[in-house]
C-alpha cells in the first residue's frame, strides 16, 4: 500500500526534497559500485523514494504537504558539534531547472541536513545553457553573486569553479569581488592539464581539482523515469528536477571520507 500513499502525496504536493543521507550506511550501495557517477545518482535517488515511499500511511486523507520531503530516517547522520573542527564539509552543485536563486536553498538544506552552520566548500557544475549558446561570463555572473552572498553570510568558506577554460576562468577571477579557490577540469575531456590553464592556476593561487562527472549528471528524462519506476506514478512527468547537491565529510587529518551523499529538490508542473 506504500507506493499507493507515496503516489498520492506526490500528485497534490508542488515540491519534492529528496535526502539520501549518509550512502556509507546503506550496506546495499557499498556492496555494489556503480560504474558511472550518473548510475550512482540513479540509484540512491530510486532507492531513497523505493524505501521512503514503503513506509508511508495507508491513509490517503493525510495531510497535504506543499513540500515533500524524502528521506530514509536511518541514514541520516548529522555532525557531531565537537568533531566539526576535525572535518571538512564539501559539496558540488548542479543546476538543473532552475536559476540562481536555487542555490541559497541548496546550501541551506545541507547545513540542515548535515547539522552546520556553514559548509567548508562549494563547487559550482556549469549552469545550463540552451543548445548553441557557449557558457559566458555574463551568464555565470548571477550564480557566481549567489555564492558570495553566502561567502559574506558566513554559510560557505570557499567557492570554486568547473569546467572553465583559462579564458573564461581569468574572466570570472578579474571581475569577481569573492575569488575562485578552486577549478575542476574533466580528465575525460583532456588527459593532460592544459598549459595555459595550469600556469594561470598557478600564479593566482587556484587549486586545480579533477573530476569525472558527465555535462549533465542527472537529466530531466533520466529523474522522471526514476519517479515512474519508484512509485508507479503516471504524473511523474509532470516533476522537474531543479538542482542536485552532492556533498563529502571528510577527516582533515587522515584524508577519509566518513559521510557522502546527496541533496534534491524537484518541483511539479501544476499544468
Amino acid at each position: 500500500m506504500g507506493t499507493d500513499g507515496a503516489r498520492a502525496l506526490l500528485e497534490r504536493a508542488a515540491t519534492l526534497t529528496l535526502q539520501t543521507g549518509n550512502l556509507l550506511n546503506w550496506g546495499c550501495l557499498r556492496k555494489k559500485c556503480p560504474a558511472t557517477p550518473g548510475e550512482e545518482v540513479r540509484d540512491c535517488i530510486q532507492k531513497t523514494l523505493t524505501e521512503w515511499s514503503s513506509k508511508i500511511g495507508q491513509d490517503l486523507n493525510q495531510e497535504i504537504l506543499e513540500v515533500l520531503e524524502c528521506t530514509v530516517a536511518q541514514a541520516i547522520e548529522k555532525i557531531n558539534p565537537e568533531e566539526r573542527d576535525e572535518l571538512k564539509v564539501s559539496a558540488k552543485l548542479f543546476i538543473v531547472g532552475s536559476n540562481s536563486s536555487s542555490i541559497r536553498d541548496a546550501v541551506g538544506l545541507a547545513c540542515s541536513a548535515l547539522g552546520v552552520a556553514q559548509l567548508d566548500s562549494v563547487i559550482i557544475a556549469p549552469p545550463p545553457v540552451e543548445d548553441g549558446t557557449s557558457l559566458s561570463l555574463e551568464y555565470l555572473q548571477p550564480y557566481w553573486q549567489e555564492l558570495e552572498n553566502l561567502v559574506q553570510n558566513k554559510k560557505i568558506v570557499a567557492i570554486g569553479t568547473s569546467d572553465l577554460d583559462k579564458t573564461l576562468l581569468e574572466q570570472l577571477y578579474v571581475w569577481a569581488q569573492v575569488k575562485p579557490s578552486s577549478n575542476q577540469v574533466n580528465l575525460a575531456s583532456c588527459c593532460v592539464m592544459p598549459p595555459d590553464l595550469t600556469a594561470f592556476a598557478k600564479q593566482f593561487d587556484i587549486q586545480l581539482l579533477t573530476h569525472n562527472d558527465p555535462k549533465e549528471l542527472l537529466c530531466e528524462a533520466s529523474f522522471q523515469e526514476v519517479l515512474q519506476e519508484s512509485i508507479q506514478s503516471t504524473k511523474a512527468h509532470k516533476w522537474i528536477p531543479l538542482w542536485l547537491l552532492r556533498y563529502s565529510v571528510i577527516v582533515k587529518s587522515r584524508g577519509i571520507i566518513k559521510s557522502k551523499g546527496y541533496i534534491m529538490q524537484a518541483k511539479r508542473n501544476a499544468s
